[in-house]
């Protein structure tokens, strides 16, 4: 997708049922359109969770929708995926000399636009509406869900300002 795509996220659902919803985030064109029918996502460095991937080996059935930064309307896709480890297309999909070391490759089953109601009426993209410090901080977070034998300092440390340098 073109544009100025921030975040995508993606759903998906193991084969009990169990569900996931991860996002994606590249600059613009972080989905390749590869054709009429088949698009593909690149997996970046993240938390190294795979839920959502080892979903997809078991029931390949994904929902996902693009975010555009300042528009309310979204994209919406629903299709069947499968996952890749090399393809010729990853040439393409390189970011900052970072070559994905792996895919997703979707199938378009659904494609719906949503208008933008959601969006005015969280007003979402209204940086005078934002309370970033309404929940707790990352350092805050990770401490007490996913890290607890860590300092918050050394959280913090780990989640400041440097943290952006690490994204590929």
């Amino acid at each position: 997708m073109a544009g100025g795509l921030a975040v995508l996220p993606v759903a998906t659902s193991a084969a009990d049922g169990t569900c996931d919803v991860s996002p994606k985030g590249d600059p613009a064109g972080l989905a390749l359109v590869l054709d009429e029918r088949t698009i593909e996502i690149p997996e970046r460095p993240g938390n190294r969770r795979v839920d959502g991937y080892r979903n997809v080996l078991s029931n390949p059935h994904v929902g996902l929708i693009f975010f555009l930064p300042g528009r309310g309307d979204t994209l919406r896709i629903n299709g069947r995926a499968r996952l890749v480890r090399e393809a010729p297309f990853f040439d393409r999909m390189v970011v900052k000399g970072n070559r994905p070391v792996l895919a997703m490759v979707v199938e378009v089953e659904q494609v719906f636009h949503h208008c933008a109601k959601a969006f005015l009426r969280s007003r979402l993209w209204e940086p005078e509406t934002w309370q970033p410090d309404a929940v707790p901080s990352r350092p805050r977070i990770a401490k007490a869900l996913e890290r607890p034998e860590d300092s918050l300092a050394e959280l913090e440390h780990y989640y400041g300002d440097q943290y952006a340098n690490h994204l590929y």
